[in-house]
């Protein structure tokens, strides 16, 4: 069993964590105010931090395709995250959050399930 495995839940934590910012940011709230959030962003210590995560994740998704275990997990969730990202690009911004949070919870459902694989094979 490969020890990247052991870094999953953080990955869920930050996934959840990551779901709460955009809601934040990006919450139903701002949108009928009609506030753009990509002109006030988060501050200066939330951005860091939510950048050095996702660049974190997007290199643990990468090595985790080498190990067997989680592999259709990993795949599906690097899917959801590229085509998330195709959708959002060409998005209005009353659906941004719509997609964030499909594509958050497709992909705790997938950490979910690695989680699961990995509890079995113990």
């Amino acid at each position: 069993m490969s020890p990247l495995l052991y870094l999953a839940p953080l990955f869920f934590v930050f996934e959840a964590w990551q779901l709460v910012i955009a809601e934040r940011h990006l919450g139903i709230k701002n949108i009928e105010r009609g506030v753009d959030p990509r002109e006030r962003g988060p501050g200066e210590a939330v951005a860091f931090v939510w950048s050095t995560g996702i660049i974190a994740y997007w290199a643990w998704m990468l090595l985790m395709l080498m190990p067997r275990e989680g592999r259709p997990q990993i795949v599906c969730m690097l899917v959801v995250s590229l085509l998330g990202y195709a959708l959002r690009r060409n998005s209005p911004l009353k659906w941004i959050l719509v997609i964030l949070t499909l594509e958050g919870a497709i992909r705790l459902g997938m950490l979910i399930s690695l989680l699961g694989a990995v509890w079995k094979s113990l």
